[in-house]
């Protein structure tokens, strides 16, 4: 079973709804026993982060989720909420991946909206994956290229489209927006 992290941000609805279409059960949930004993734990976001870490913290959400020891996948803020120093908002992340999360600088529309390709591939989130494949992004801010990047997009500059540090996997699109490739890619996950 796959526990959906509520804290009432956008898009839980759709991540369960891709997960149903896989035929994998799942549940979204806020209760930290169901989330420490599922199989694995989804942590998506749709929001703005300085109001979704306050309500992460009410539950002790930000400090349970950086020590699950199943595979946990942040989708978008989630993954953002992963990292450290967040400029939306002036907020401090779970420090999960020590990145920073920036503002795209106002050279072009702001918010990456839409299909772009994703390049650099190196995580088994991307198997049997074309190797410029496209996903879909909703996002004004980005994460930092680090060490634990496994994948580059390039909007207004080039920087991580996913992230991965142990048990930690992270993208920046939405795979439950992404089609056939975002589908493959949750199943990549599902099957770690």
């Amino acid at each position: 079973m796959i526990a959906i992290i509520k804290y009432n941000g956008g898009n839980v609805n759709s991540v369960q709804n891709a997960l149903d279409r896989l035929n994998v059960s799942s549940v979204i949930t806020d209760d930290p026993e169901i989330i420490i004993n599922a199989d694995k734990v989804i942590f998506p976001g749709v929001g703005e982060a300085s109001s979704t870490m306050k309500l992460l913290q009410e539950k002790g959400l930000d400090i349970l989720i950086p020590k699950l020891k199943q595979p946990v996948l942040g989708i978008c803020l989630g993954m953002q909420l992963m990292c450290g120093k967040n400029e939306e908002g002036n907020t401090q992340g779970m420090g999960i991946f020590d990145i920073s999360v920036k503002k795209f600088p106002a050279r072009d529309l702001v918010p990456h909206m839409g299909w772009n390709t994703v390049s650099d591939q190196r995580s088994p989130l991307f198997s049997e994956i074309e190797p410029e494949g496209t996903m879909y992004f909703v996002h004004s801010y980005y994460c930092e290229l680090s060490d634990h990047t496994t994948s580059v997009c390039d909007y207004i500059l080039p920087f991580s489209a996913s992230l991965q540090r142990d048990n930690f996997y992270a993208v920046q699109f939405h795979p439950e927006k992404s089609g056939k490739t975002g589908k493959q890619i949750l199943n990549n996950f599902i099957q770690l």
